[in-house]
């Protein structure tokens, strides 16, 4: 069954990436993260996402589509990367969630692909 691992980060988080003091142990943390996954070859897709200044969201209002620079919402936590893992259960995928270093980490079950 495959899992997403959603990562959120804070305010914080995303300014160590770049920080020259603090840069080198967050990637350091996330690369012993992110070889444990890979190594146990249950990773079927994964993406680090730019910081949330860097989107642009699209939405709809009475019809209109509107384009607004950033995320929809100021937010203490902000998405920062995701992970697709495929795992027997929820318990399993909620211990690789639990080794993440990141801020927060939801699970959630994926649906089923649409067949053609």
């Amino acid at each position: 069954m495959n899992y997403t691992l959603i990562m959120y980060e804070t305010t914080e988080d995303f300014a160590k990436r770049t920080d020259p003091i603090h840069k080198e142990a967050y990637a350091a943390s996330w690369a012993h993260y992110v070889t444990a996954l890979r190594e146990s070859g249950i990773v079927v897709s994964s993406a680090g996402l730019q910081s949330p200044e860097t989107g642009t969201t699209l939405s709809r209002k009475g019809g209109e589509l509107l384009v607004q620079d950033g995320p929809i919402t100021e937010t203490k936590e902000q998405i920062g990367g995701l992970i697709i893992i495929d795992v027997p259960d929820m318990d399993h995928a909620l211990e690789w969630a639990a080794r993440c270093p990141g801020s927060s980490v939801e699970v959630r079950p994926n649906l089923k692909p649409i067949s053609k």
